[in-house]
């Protein structure tokens, strides 16, 4: 059993995997608030004795904040016994990242790559919906060929928050009708189906110019399970595609040992 630690922005979700693909237990912190190694050990010891019996043998970190990392893999090192890994561009893994700049190349499509090849294995789009929205293109055979970076789902809530005076702030739900009837409403159908609309409109590009007959489109991430069954275009929801991509990564890696 595996620890996978998936370091975003806002949030680091954190995982038990059994095998590739069999989720024990999930949860959610917040990247933001800092912590001493101290602080994360016992977070993270508290975490897995809720989960019950049976410890992870290994942990797979994928991350693309450094500070946290600076902090996460030390911790990692003294609370489990087995390897620790770091999923990085230069990471030795069984795909290829066929782009100009492959160094630059983050983590979390590093390892979508991997689980899209592993659990599709056809030509994929993956919707990664969470602080920013990415779109990976993945070919079966585990090509990362790119994609497209866009501001993320609570960008235009937070904007107008911070922007306008008299404007309130709301949760990011699925509005009951697109014509809102009061303030709120208003914001809450503009920001959620220009999301929508957003994530269609580039996934139709995208397929445009990629050139690929019928790629697969994945939906991912915090905000998938909200957005994407209101987009045309998404074919699958997998809310923990990455947790899975570090949990084949951290396989690939202990056969190398």
């Amino acid at each position: 059993m595996q620890l996978v630690v998936d370091v975003g922005n806002t949030e680091t979700v954190v995982g038990l995997v059994n095998g590739r693909t069999e989720l024990r237990a999930h949860w959610r912190i917040s990247t933001a608030v800092p912590r001493t190694v101290d602080e994360y050990r016992h977070l993270l010891a508290s975490l897995l004795a809720e989960a019950g019996p049976g410890r992870p043998d290994a942990a797979v970190v994928g991350s693309v904040v450094p500070d946290a990392t600076a902090v996460l893999m030390p911790t990692l090192a003294r609370l489990i016994t087995g390897p620790v890994h770091l999923v990085r561009p230069d990471t030795p893994l069984s795909i290829r990242l066929d782009v100009e700049e492959p160094r630059t190349v983050g983590a979390d499509r590093i390892v979508n790559t991997l689980a899209a090849r592993e659990l599709y294995g056809r030509d994929t789009i993956a919707v990664d919906l969470g602080t920013a929205t990415t779109f990976d293109l993945i070919t079966a055979d585990g090509t990362f060929m790119g994609g497209v970076i866009a501001p993320g789902v609570s960008a235009g809530l937070e904007w107008l928050g911070r922007r306008t005076a008299k404007l309130p702030r709301v949760e990011l739900l699925p509005p009951e009708a697109t014509i809102g009837r009061r303030t709120e409403t208003c914001i809450q159908s503009g920001v959620f189906y220009s999301v929508v609309d957003a994530v269609d409109g580039m996934v139709r590009r995208i397929v445009a110019e990629w050139g690929r007959p019928d790629p697969y489109v994945v939906a991912t991430g915090g905000f998938a399970e909200v957005i994407a069954p209101y987009c045309t275009t998404v074919q699958h929801i997998e809310p923990f595609l990455t947790l899975f991509g570090l949990a084949i990564a951290g396989e690939e890696l202990g056969g190398r040992d």
